[in-house]
């Protein structure tokens, strides 16, 4: 469908943002209840919230010699002398963190719903459950009281997360710990009934262990770490040694054993470079413990390891009975144009709506959509329970969802096709599609190795990843990884750098041989926190070994330039580092910020003449359960030879390119696409705008120097329109195309709302402006640089930082030199 347009009355630069056409949520925040004072609740639901895996975790013996774990998303008795697994629960949630009271009859465990936590419990004998906590408010690792009366927990129901503790009989809760600005979790009731041990999480990332006397209140500090992620831990039977899954220094997790009455140093138990041990937990006379560790396909294992140290055992779970009829069910699929399997990210439901575990598959939860789901190398494997199930595929951002309903009967092997249909094919038309800032490891449960990005870039319709090392606090993990590369075939994959100076703003590097050194400064890290370094260093360093760098994640707010609290959310570094030439690129597409605040920052650094491109990346970390899928955000560049990687780099700086969490836009200006230059010859030029979208689109915009020159209607159906006109040219500047949707419902989006930006085709020349949008622009970039150097004056205060103000200096310089020309 053509539609044709001509010129409609300009609009003030001020109001860039109209037409956006979304009311959702800026950036991906959160999907379950609100917590409080934590800044990024993504952090939250991928480290501290229970997760759905194939093989045995969170296992916990009672008095009886009774083992329960959870597997599946359901709960499982296993009997130590045959090694048989037994199905206890068989909800619609995934089951998880099961707790047992003292007399070994119940178990208080967490039913996750995909948007809210619950605590149940289970009579065992009688398999009867009861709702015990059914808050709306986020809830937490229950644990029975050493006399079995009460349950603590986590809730987050006065705000942030605090420790509670509810009456089984009355069933009157009383608040535990009411620390203001942390994170109470994990309770850990000592079996002697005198003291509660647990987790404290500050939002600067100090993370405790404190022992709390149940009698007196009394509470102290025993252990600390920075950003412990998925740390847990576990009292023994004689209550005076605490055992803990805690990271160490040398990018590896260990197994320790602490003194769980005073402060001490710690004995370690068990450490393996390849793998991680996760929830511990004490066998009943306090001879062993018991842990869960994943393998290469990230199946988890259940192990013991003696006290007193020595060879950790797997224990094989020779039988799983389902308390149900079963069946098998293979996956193949594949494209309507080939009857080839090809990759594919799925999700598979029983009637009930419990997500599926795929056979040797790590899983993993869209939290935008509430999801569970696994990649597929094109045929894949299920167990699944006699009767109806759901198929959900698709492949990479331009394939709508492909479904089907099957019955399956008791013991049979079906086998079910799902084919897939794109809307778009990006190398039919000469693009290749990239992720540049997502992390491989990152605190979460698995150890991936490089190999997985393969499965997860085909699965995603891929062509280029630039996984990028990151800090976890003081922690560099993955640095052994850096030399990785994947050249021969696609996805082609080679290891970037994140430099995060948290105050100045992050960093990405791309195309490097080498890291940057340091990695963290500035306000906030003890070490270089009074570093008068600039981000300009990263920059001139990345730009003297040819290098690429990005601005990540730039800018939360829809409006930054609103006030001066909006203006705080632009990094600080930024404009000093754009205006003076520095920064190559921005990433105005991100999970974790939003594309129509990053838009106008965007629009204002081009509109002073500098030509900064575009990138895109998720920022997700691929080895936690709860995380959005890589490439969920990306950047489709046209190389001038689509086969060699070199040219699709030179296709990314050159700005031959459009970034998406959705619709795909083919833009041009008188033949002429993004990253070239088109001439002022005459009044107007004729434009032709294709999109395809799998998402629905609300709103098409042709946008002139940062003003909306042109809106059109957009689609709510998968597939494809075209849009032609022409454009009213000014002497300068430039030229750019955007779409943007509603709220993402559905896959195969994952961000908070459908967008989709092109880089800009300038007029007469790369950089040229057209001066009253300068104008405009230099002010307002003067008025973040007033707020940039407020917040310096405020982080440095004490300390000398003569450099970082006189590269603010220096683009202040600029833009007044701007301003005074006609």
């Amino acid at each position: 469908m053509s539609v044709s347009s001509r010129n409609i009355a300009r609009v003030s630069i001020l109001a860039m943002t109209v037409g956006i056409g979304s009311t959702a949520e800026a950036q991906w925040t959160n999907r379950y209840p609100r917590v409080a004072g934590y800044g990024h609740q993504i952090y939250l639901e991928g480290y501290e919230l229970p997760m759905l895996t194939s093989g045995p975790i969170d296992a916990v013996e009672s008095k009886n010699g009774s083992v329960a774990f959870a597997s599946f998303g359901y709960l499982w008795s296993l009997d130590q002398r045959t090694n048989v697994a037994t199905r206890i629960t068989r909800s619609a949630g995934v089951d998880s963190r099961p707790a047992w009271s003292p007399d070994g009859s119940m178990l208080a465990f967490l039913r996750d719903d995909s948007q809210r936590l619950r605590i149940v419990l289970l009579d065992v004998r009688a398999r009867t459950e009861t709702l015990l906590v059914t808050d709306s408010a986020m809830v937490l690792d229950p644990a029975f009281s050493a006399d079995g009366k009460s349950v603590f927990y986590s809730s987050s129901v006065a705000g942030d997360l605090d420790l509670w503790q509810i009456n089984l009989a009355t069933k009157a809760r009383t608040r535990v710990t009411d620390q203001q600005g942390t994170a109470e979790l994990h309770p850990m009731p000592t079996p002697d009934g005198q003291a509660l041990l647990y987790l404290s999480k500050t939002r600067a990332g100090n993370d405790i262990v404190r022992r709390r006397s149940l009698a007196t209140g009394e509470d102290r500090a025993l252990y600390t770490g920075a950003i412990v992620s998925i740390a847990r831990g576990a009292v023994s039977p004689d209550s005076r040694t605490l055992a803990l899954s805690w990271p160490s220094q040398q990018d590896r997790w260990e197994l320790r054993l602490v003194n769980a009455v005073s402060t001490s140093t710690s004995v370690e138990l068990f450490h393996d470079a390849a793998t991680i041990p996760l929830t511990p937990a004490w066998n009943v006379n306090g001879s062993a413990l018991w842990f869960s560790r994943a393998d290469a396909k990230q199946r988890m294992h259940l192990s013991r390891i003696g006290t007193g140290g020595g060879a950790a055992v797997d224990v094989p779970i020779r039988s799983w009975r389902w308390e149900t009829p079963m069946a098998r069910v293979r996956i193949v699929t594949r494209m309507a144009a080939s009857a080839a399997p090809v990759s594919a990210r799925v999700a598979v439901r029983t009637a009930d709506g419990h997500p599926v575990v795929a056979d040797g598959s790590q899983m993993r939860f869209d939290g935008q959509n509430g999801i569970a789901f696994f990649y597929s190398n094109g045929t894949s494997e299920i167990t699944v329970p006699a009767g109806d199930i759901e198929i959900t595929a698709v492949q990479g951002l331009t394939t709508p969802p492909a479904s089907q309903r099957v019955t399956v009967r008791e013991g049979e092997t079906k086998t079910v096709v799902i084919t897939m249909t794109p809307v778009w094919n990006a190398a039919a038309k000469g693009w290749l599609s990239g992720e540049h800032h997502f992390h491989l490891n990152y605190g979460g449960p698995y150890r991936l190795e490089p190999g997985a990005l393969i499965t997860m870039g085909r699965a995603e319709n891929l062509d280029v990843m630039t996984p990028m090392l990151a800090n976890l606090a003081t922690r560099f993990d993955d640095q052994t990884l850096f030399t990785y590369q994947n050249q021969n075939a696609k996805p082609w994959i080679s290891w970037a750098q994140e430099v995060r100076s948290h105050f100045l703003g992050h960093v990405g590097i791309i195309g490097a041989k080498s890291l940057f050194w340091p990695w963290i400064w500035g306000p906030g890290y003890d070490v270089y926190s009074r570093d008068d370094r600039p981000n300009a260093d990263v920059m001139d360093w990345a730009k003297e070994r040819d290098a690429f760098n990005v601005y990540v994640h730039p800018v939360s707010s829809a409006t930054p330039f609103e006030n001066d609290a909006t203006l705080r959310t632009i990094p600080i570094g930024f404009v000093a580092d754009a205006v003076t030439g520095r920064a190559n690129a921005i990433e105005l597409v991100c999970l974790w910020s939003d594309e129509r605040g990053s838009q106008e920052l965007w629009y204002r650094i081009l509109n002073v003449g500098v030509p900064m491109v575009l990138s895109a990346g998720t920022d997700v970390m691929n080895n936690l359960y709860r995380t959005m899928a890589v490439g969920t955000t990306r950047v489709y560049v046209r190389p001038e030879r689509p086969s060699q990687p070199e040219s699709y780099f030179a296709g990314l700086r050159a700005g031959r390119s459009f970034v998406t969490n959705g619709p795909m836009l083919q833009f041009s200006m008188d033949g002429k696409g993004p990253g070239e230059v088109v001439k002022q010859h005459g009044m107007t030029q004729p434009y032709d705008l294709m999109i395809s979208s799998a998402v629905p689109v609300d709103s098409v915009e042709i946008v002139v120097n940062g003003v909306v020159y042109v809106r059109l209607p957009g689609f709510s159906a998968p597939g494809s329109r075209r849009y032609t006109g022409v454009v009213r040219v000014p002497n300068g500047g430039w030229v750019a195309a955007r779409a943007s949707g509603p709220a993402t419902r559905a896959w195969p989006a994952m961000d908070s709302y459908a967008f989709a930006h092109t880089a800009p085709i300038w007029i007469n020349r790369v950089g040229s402006v057209d001066a009253g949008s300068r104008m405009i622009a230099a002010r307002e970039l003067l008025r973040a640089l007033d707020v940039s150097d407020r917040a310096i004056e405020i982080g440095y205060a004490g300390a000398d930082h003569p450099r970082i103000l006189a590269h603010n200096a220096a683009a202040r310089r600029q833009l007044n030199e701007w301003l005074a020309k006609p």
